[in-house]
């Protein structure tokens, strides 16, 4: 039986949430990064990778080439979640940023 090799790329970005006060004021931030959060990234069903967000919100994962479903573990309770829901990864890689509406309003 041969093995089949899927070359991965590396896709990396940003996670910011907010906002992190009922009221945004001038000089104080709405948003920050989403140090600790769980992204899920899936394809045809089935999870292909999870990655925790490191310092100043950052990620980086190894995935193939294809789109895949990118969703917060666990699901928020509150807010819109995630979003962009979807990514596309290239063969070369790429970035996506993403942004967490913790629902506080």
């Amino acid at each position: 039986m041969a093995a089949v090799l899927t070359a991965l790329a590396l896709l990396t970005g940003v996670v910011m949430r907010g906002p992190i006060t009922p009221v945004c004021r001038v000089g104080m931030p709405c948003n920050e990064p989403a140090v600790g959060a769980v992204l899920v990234f899936s394809r045809d069903g089935r999870v292909a990778a999870r990655v925790r967000v490191g310092a100043r919100g950052r990620y980086s994962v190894r995935l193939a080439r294809g789109i895949y479903a990118v969703r917060q573990d666990p699901l928020p309770k509150i807010g819109f979640g995630l979003r962009p829901d979807r990514v596309a990864v290239t063969r070369a890689g790429g970035r996506a940023n993403f942004f967490i509406d913790t629902g506080i309003r």
